[in-house]
């Protein structure tokens, strides 16, 4: 079947319908049903990130390996992550979003459950760790292309700034729930017993969705789709010379590159942070606090955002409005953060630079543009 785009066919028994026969969104029931699981997705997504950076320690100590080598490994992940962006959101549009993610989740949980398993039958490990973590970064890399993909296809304009923002919160319980799980588990078990956590939810998110929200005939893939995927028809092709020739394209991309840039920073280093500045403080606390305080940020910012569009006002202007808070009001605090001395006001900063990125999420889906229709240009 055709996965829910524009000039797609949906047939019956697919769980989905058409507004006045033309568009293939979600009713109500089924779009808090996929919003749960993909907001779950997006957590155990996060949840098989950070795996690597929860047992820092104990693989270096267990391999014997340096800061640099170490320091490796963490960035073959980002490496990899970066190659399949586009890709992505290509391939999404043309099968369905929900297929990509699914066969993603599925590679990434087995490559996380192998991990500890194949290290023990290799002498290489900082060649295969580095290796896996690349191929860990290439299959994650798809995930919120074609996350964009499924929302802005399945879900009413009106309401998909907060359905997307809903499931964007699933990065701070992702961290959180791996950050204490993993804590356990590592103390009790072993850094191996991670990966394994990690990598058999995701196999078990991958089967019930598989199971209860898809049909057989959904998780098909015909060949003209898998040739469609990988070639782009003439009179649909993407004119990227004049995208590019276009200042708002540059300007997205080089506010998306620096957003990145400071909530990746955060995520790896902030521990670090504070346990060289403050060497008395709670790890609970600053490793919790500020990923608690971005879901409800995360959450009112696609409130705003939907509210804001219902009252009339251009959805161009929002999507400015939020990527100031998100980008640039967040950035102020986390340049703050670098001044004090307090930890107090140190933990204010950091939750508020984290919490404020969670308003770019309010308008990913709003952005998102197919090789049908260019609404960000």
């Amino acid at each position: 079947m055709a996965a829910g785009g524009g000039g797609r066919n949906v047939p019956p028994g697919s769980g989905m319908r058409r507004d006045g026969g033309t568009e293939p969104y979600w009713s109500r029931p089924e779009c808090r049903v996929w919003t749960a699981m993909l907001l779950l997705g997006t957590c155990l997504l996060y949840c098989a990130r950070v795996t690597v950076p929860i047992c820092a320690v104990a693989l270096s100590s267990y391999f014997d390996w340096d800061k640099k080598q170490f320091g490796v490994v963490l960035s073959s992940f980002f490496w990899g992550y970066c190659l399949t962006q586009i890709v992505g959101g290509h391939i999404s549009d043309q099968i369905g979003g929900e297929k990509v993610l699914l066969l993603s989740a599925s590679a990434w949980g087995f490559l996380t459950v192998l991990t500890p398993l194949l290290t023990h039958i290799t002498s290489a490990h900082l060649v295969f760790m580095t290796s896996s973590r690349f191929l860990m970064g290439l299959l994650q890399g798809v995930y919120f292309p074609s996350l964009a993909s499924l929302l802005s296809q399945r879900v009413r304009e009106s309401e998909r700034a907060f359905t997307y923002s809903t499931v964007g919160t699933g990065s701070q319980f992702g961290t959180l729930l791996i950050g204490a799980a993993g804590s356990l588990l590592l103390d009790w078990y072993g850094w191996e017993s991670v990966f394994y956590f990690s990598g058999l939810l995701t196999l078990l998110w991958v089967y019930c969705t598989c199971k209860y929200l898809l049909s057989e005939k959904e998780l098909t893939i015909p060949m003209n789709y898998l040739t469609r995927g990988l070639s782009v028809p003439k009179q649909t092709k993407v004119p990227w010379k004049q995208l590019f020739r276009k200042a708002p394209i540059w300007a997205v991309i080089i506010a998306q590159l620096s957003t990145a840039s400071t909530f990746f920073t955060l995520l790896s280093w902030l521990p670090t942070f504070f346990k060289e500045t403050f060497p008395d403080s709670k790890g609970w606390v600053f490793n919790v606090v500020p990923w608690l305080v971005a879901i409800p940020t995360s959450l009112f910012s696609g409130f705003l955002s939907d509210h804001l569009i219902s009252q009339g006002y251009r959805t161009i202007t929002i999507r400015k409005f939020m990527q100031v808070i998100g980008s640039g009001v967040s950035s102020i605090f986390a340049l703050c953060l670098g001044q004090t001395s307090s930890f107090c006001k140190a933990i204010v900063f950091a939750s508020a630079s984290v919490g404020l990125q969670t308003f770019n999420h309010s308008f990913s889906c709003q952005c998102h543009f197919s090789s049908r229709s260019f609404p960000c240009v």
